[in-house]
């Protein structure tokens, strides 16, 4: 998606910013007291809402994640092998929903997870659903750039001199770290919030919180182990939440939308039959 463009915009998201970022750590492992403004998100794909957590509640990437793959590891060359299997499915209808999955200003990631719920997600019609989305794209999207911009890593597009399934974000993605990967976090995260308001979709949910991140290896944008390890951020954040009374009563909240929703009849709006083909693509 393209980032944000007015300059109204760009002053609110840096005051948000500002309210939300923690203290960041040193190298993997210890702690440090650089500066927390190396936590803020050079992606511009982060259209972000004040989240739940407060800055220092955020769970600390850079205590729980391992270094990324070094050159010449084994993880690495597994790493290389996903992006050799990924790339064969370049400009098919797999593809094109990892430029789907790309999109993580709103109404997108609602819609793209819309199926799996089997509801319309949907400001209007599920507003708590809605907006407990959009805070969770800030609280699980921040968790992962302590290691982001520590670490720097190169993505896969740039290591081979390719390209990706979203052009226009590639000069700004050559600056923003590849590990761990935010878009992946993010789509776990949504995947664990959702599979809780709905219970008997769950499988389905997660399924589609999987396919989320791997939508980034087959975009060419993240490596394997970029997605991987923004999951654990994820299951990191949402198992803070759980402590915040907030986002329970928001998990509360959608879950009887959820209710309401299905007594309304509000089915996703896209194309479910045609989402399935394509994420069935292995």
């Amino acid at each position: 998606m393209a980032y944000v463009a007015s300059t109204m915009k760009q002053k609110l998201l840096s005051v948000i910013l500002a309210s939300l970022m923690i203290t960041v750590a040193g190298p993997v492992g210890a702690q440090t007291n650089n500066s927390a403004s190396s936590n803020a998100p050079t992606d511009p794909h982060f259209n972000l809402v004040p989240g739940y957590l407060k800055q220092a509640d955020l769970p600390d990437s850079l205590l729980l994640l391992p270094a990324s793959p070094a050159d010449g590891s084994a993880a690495l060359a597994r790493d290389e092998e996903a992006h050799t299997e990924a790339a064969r499915l370049r400009g098919s209808a797999r593809w094109q929903q990892a430029v789907r999955d790309a999109g993580l200003n709103f109404p997108q990631p609602a819609e793209n997870f819309s199926c799996a719920m089997g509801i319309a997600i949907e400001e209007a019609n599920t507003p708590r659903l809605y907006t407990l989305m959009r805070k969770l794209l800030t609280d699980v999207g921040l968790s992962t750039y302590g290691v982001k911009n520590k670490v720097r890593r190169t993505r896969p597009f740039v290591r081979h001199a390719e390209g990706t399934c979203t052009p226009g974000d590639e000069a700004i993605l050559r600056t923003d770290g590849s590990y761990p990967s935010g878009h992946s976090a993010v789509g776990w995260g949504w995947a664990l919030a959702l599979a809780e308001i709905n219970p008997e979709r769950s499988n389905a949910i997660l399924a589609r919180g999987l396919a989320f991140g791997q939508s980034r290896v087959i975009c060419n944008a993240h490596w394997q182990s970029d997605v991987e390890a923004g999951r654990t951020m994820a299951a990191a954040t949402l198992s803070r939440l759980h402590s915040d009374p907030a986002f329970l009563a928001d998990l509360q909240a959608a879950r009887e939308e959820l209710t309401r929703a299905r007594q309304a009849n509000r089915q996703p709006r896209i194309n479910c039959v045609d989402e399935a083909a394509a994420l069935a693509v292995r």
